[in-house]
């Protein structure tokens, strides 16, 4: 619920904030002395905090030192029966006047100290952005100088977010290390970017991480963005990294292609991608990512593969593994596309593949239900195959891939056909002259796997040869079996013998040039 509620406040329409209250709700006996339970509320925005008495008064001396609040204000400390129960529960009364009394005498910013103290800077949107600035101002140069991906929370993108939505000063504190500007100067620079949310409620907070809207509109020079554990419906401005982005990973976060490639599409009843002939009624022309090589939406609740992919017409690498992929589809649009990952999909057949996927050299299929291998066998730029956790039965079904001229790596391991006696090689075997090029389940192929494969292609050999020689007999026959043509010659010719009929072949010549083939 807090997690919705704060959705909805995302947007350039804004309540009165809500005042922030801290209650002390519990205690509980640590050792020797006694820790006060608090509970911190922000709006929809909850947490819990423990602080022992002598917190308290590090806290109020420091406060009347630094804000001359009155000094009596603190319930005064005892030594004698300070763990009783009837003074505990009196003190805990006590402070929980006494917090109140500085939430409202500092309603916008609170102090410094005490913002720590009641955890601002881990989740209240002043805090965490004032804590976020100051660390920037303190090491951003080194960070953007060191070229290393700078990690930050949902939780904190909402903060930045929220705080520019208010439209307050940037600096409400006073303290010049807290400005707003020093985060924005730094996400003008980034180049490498990782967003990693939580499953389920933040620290000590109901904050739901994962459910947060946030907006990277202010990153200006992203080339590489990771992010996880957040929901892509609710992140915004990701597109305006479109002419940097060169890298962009996006998991346990979709549910579609389209959430992420072209969250726009949801505006428009009919789009295209900007430098497509126009064909029919449009109504919008989207930008293509013109830099991004690399995609990866593993780890999605992705169920296909939808028609936003044109917009990513520079894709080299593209993982789609452990989502709910049922057909190959749409993937024709992708001509620089050379390493595929469908594995741990849906995928129940392959017919058509190779339309689809004429350039790809490494192809991940492992974790689907496939049975039959038929669309692969004009994938003839594949080098890398994998086919682990299959239901593939029939050995014939490698005749499939046996034939493709560049195929090196080949995975077939969990598969109902790895367990037939001598696997192996009879799967080798399948390849013909290049048995001995094929690494087959991540092992080499050795001399002694490659003579028992020449053995089985000489016995193949010769069960062919066989059965071509019982084929053509058997075609002689029904042929001898036809009557003979008349043969009609000039009255001037001398008589001759009827020959033979051509037609009809000679066994021994047969057999001989058949044999002869070995």
């Amino acid at each position: 619920m807090a997690a919705a509620a704060a959705a909805l406040s995302f947007g350039p329409e804004r309540e009165a904030e809500p005042a922030k209250e801290a209650r002390v709700v519990g205690s509980e006996l640590v050792d020797t002395y006694t820790v006060y339970i608090i509970q911190v509320t922000d709006g929809n925005h909850e947490w819990t905090i423990k602080h022992r008495y002598s917190d308290f008064h590090d806290l109020h001396e420091k406060l009347v030192a630094e804000r001359k609040i009155d000094k009596s204000l603190l319930p005064p400390k005892k030594i004698i029966g300070k763990n009783s129960r009837s003074l505990v529960e009196k003190r805990e009364k006590d402070l929980e006047v006494y917090l109140q009394t500085l939430l409202g005498t500092f309603p916008d910013v609170a102090p410094r100290v005490l913002a720590h103290f009641l955890h601002f800077h881990f989740y209240e949107i002043n805090g965490i952005t004032a804590a976020l600035a100051e660390e920037l101002f303190e090491k951003g140069e080194q960070l953007l100088g060191a070229g290393e991906v700078f990690a930050i929370r949902p939780l904190q993108l909402y903060a930045v977010t929220e705080q520019l939505q208010q439209g307050k000063p940037t600096c409400a504190s006073g303290d010049a290390k807290t400005d707003l500007g020093h985060i924005l100067d730094f996400t003008c620079r980034l180049r490498y970017l990782k967003v990693a949310g939580t499953e389920g409620p933040f620290g000590t907070s109901n904050i739901q991480e994962q459910l947060l809207p946030f907006d990277l509109s202010i990153f200006k020079s992203l080339h590489q963005v990771e992010i996880s554990h957040c929901d892509a419906k609710h992140i915004r401005g990701l597109v305006t990294s479109k002419p940097t982005l060169a890298t962009l990973s996006v998991r346990f976060s979709a549910t579609s292609m389209k959430e992420v490639l072209v969250p726009e599409a949801s505006e428009f009843d009919e789009w295209e991608p900007e430098g497509t002939a126009l064909e029919g009624p449009v109504t919008a022309v989207i930008p293509t990512w013109q830099a991004l090589t690399t995609l990866d939406l593993s780890h999605n609740s992705i169920s296909e593969i939808d028609e936003s992919v044109k917009l990513i017409p520079k894709i080299e690498y593209l993982d789609l593994s452990h989502n709910g992929v049922l057909v190959v589809d749409n993937l024709q649009h992708l001509y620089n596309l050379v390493h595929l990952d469908l594995s741990y999909n849906k995928l129940s057949s392959l017919e058509g593949v190779h339309t689809k996927l004429g350039n790809v050299k490494t192809l991940n299929l492992a974790g689907n239900f496939l049975e039959s291998l038929s669309g692969l066998h004009k994938l003839y730029s594949l080098v890398n195959l994998d086919l682990r956790n299959n239901r593939i039965e029939q050995l014939e079904e490698v005749k499939s891939i046996g034939s493709l001229p560049c195929l090196e790596r080949v995975a077939l391991l969990n598969n109902p056909l790895s367990i037939i006696p001598d696997y192996r090689t009879k799967v080798l075997s399948q390849f013909g002259e290049r048995a001995s090029e094929i690494c087959l389940d991540d092992a080499a192929t050795t001399e002694k796997e490659l003579d028992t494969v020449e053995v089985l292609k000489a016995i193949q050999k010769a069960k062919d040869a066989k059965s071509k020689l019982s084929s053509t007999e058997k075609k002689g026959g029904e042929d001898s079996r036809l009557p003979a043509a008349p043969c009609v010659r000039p009255s001037s010719s001398p008589p001759t013998a009827a020959p033979t009929s051509a037609s009809l072949p000679q066994p021994v010549l047969s057999n001989q040039g058949i044999l002869g083939d070995e």
